[in-house]
């Protein structure tokens, strides 16, 4: 089933103790205004950087969550639910405000990239839905604008649709990789319907599938003109002689050869020292095969000269850092602030604000944390996204948001566009407000505690 395109299973999309969570606060007739906070703690040590990517997608799609009569009928056959509380559900509509960091935007540990306040068992409903769709998209976005960095302005492919975990995966990864400003994508039905450019060569297999690799390649150029030619099947210095002498003595156009295994820095720089004496200057080296950033980087090191990369399993399956502690939080409940306070996992209470801080050349400098109605120096950055249950601003447009990206990579500190781990991470503090409602909310607790004990 395509979830993408199937907006009445979406509400299906759960964890169970959701749904049981749900019938209990029904039960008990819990269901004043909440507000739930969805951040991550902690900083993948391979990171120095976050973007949040998909948190505004996500928003307008739980806003037409609802639950059809054939998938209340589903729910029905589990023996768990009420029927008043099915009833409840099949009249479910989101009525609630989200608020969200603008998509790409640079993200650290502790700061909201949306905030829910509604009902609380329509903003409950939503957590597993909205933390899949937040997470996969931001941490291969953020996978992705490394590579970016690593490739230092060349054009960097998305090739790794057949290793990534699902179709849905690999659709949505497309739109993170627009975002995080990749070139272009070998997934035609992820390109088509995120906007990024489609890119492809050949197989190997279509080599070995002809007797002679001179007439596979004579095939497919004058197929495709302009078109990149594998050229390692057999033996990559014989293969760029073949394409010499095709474009040469038969003028067929030939934009670039694709280097996919051995030594790529060496066969690059033996190939382009073939081209060059052969007065081909124009055509292009593009590499693929097993790369991730840190090998981009070093054959760029190495003076390779490459002028595209593939990159495929490392970057759709975000092999280094491939989960980010996330987390959906309640903050704030019948007028009341909440936390949560269990080792590691300690919360602020309320609603809150981002403001985001620049020097005098307008380079970002840290972030402060406030409550939602504090003001701060700097730049607010939650902004509301659906008000009443409705979108309130236009859908983000991947275009406008891989400038962004590209804007803010600007002004981040120089040590956190590295690909090592920075000395030290970017300066984020919470306001004196929230500090001190977070220990006036401890307090209370703990007398709580103390009282119903005794």
């Amino acid at each position: 089933m395509d979830l993408s395109a199937d907006n009445d299973a979406l509400g299906l999309l759960t964890d169970l103790y959701e749904l049981t969570m749900l019938q209990a606060y029904w039960h008990e007739g819990m269901n004043d205004t909440a507000t739930f906070s969805l951040f991550y703690r902690q900083m993948p040590v391979q990171r120095n950087v976050i973007l949040a990517c998909g948190q505004e997608y996500a928003a307008r799609r739980v806003s037409q969550l609802h639950f059809p009569s054939r998938q209340v009928s589903r729910l029905k056959t589990l023996d768990l639910f009420q029927d008043d509380f099915l009833q409840w559900l099949k009249d479910f509509r989101f009525s609630g405000h989200i608020h969200c960091l603008p998509e790409g935007t640079p993200v650290f540990p502790q700061e909201p990239l949306l905030e829910i306040t509604a009902p609380l068992m329509e903003a409950q409903l939503l957590e597993s839905l909205l933390m899949n769709y937040v997470h996969l998209e931001t941490v291969l976005a953020s996978r992705a604008v490394r590579m970016v960095l690593a490739a230092d302005g060349r054009p960097v492919v998305d090739f790794g649709m057949r290793r990534m975990h699902g179709s849905d995966a690999a659709l949505r990864g497309v739109r993170a990789y627009r975002a995080a400003g990749l070139a272009g994508t070998s997934n035609v039905l992820g390109g088509l319907q995120h906007g990024l450019p489609l890119r492809g060569t050949m197989a190997h297999s279509y080599i070995q599938a002809h007797d002679d690799e001179m007439d596979a390649f004579r095939a497919y150029a004058r197929l495709y003109p302009g078109t990149t030619l594998l050229v390692d099947t057999y033996d990559s210095r014989a293969g760029v002689e073949k394409v010499i002498h095709l474009v040469r003595n038969e003028g067929l156009d030939v934009g670039a050869i694709r280097l996919d295994s051995g030594d790529l820095s060496q066969q690059a720089k033996d190939a382009r020292h073939q081209l060059d004496d052969a007065g081909l200057q124009q055509i292009r080296i593009l590499v693929s095969g097993g790369l991730d950033e840190y090998r981009i980087a070093g054959l760029l090191a190495a003076g390779a000269p490459i002028n595209g990369f593939g990159v495929g399993t490392s970057m759709g399956a975000s092999s280094d850092a491939p989960t980010l502690d996330l987390a959906y939080k309640l903050t704030d409940y019948a007028g009341r602030p909440r936390l949560k306070n269990s080792p590691g996992k300690q919360l602020h209470p309320g609603r809150k604000q981002v403001w985001r801080q620049t020097d005098e050349q307008g380079h970002y400098q840290q972030d402060r944390i406030t409550a939602r109605d504090e003001q701060s120096e700097g730049e607010p950055l939650l902004q509301p996204v659906i008000q009443e249950g409705e979108p309130c601003r236009e859908a983000p447009d991947l275009a406008v948001t891989r400038e962004n990206v590209a804007r803010h990579l600007r002004k981040l500190p120089e040590a956190l566009l590295s690909l090592n781990p920075a000395q030290s991470g970017y300066p984020v503090a919470f306001s004196e407000r929230l500090q001190t409602l977070r220990e006036t909310v401890l307090r209370e607790l703990e007398d709580s505690s103390q009282n119903s004990g005794a």
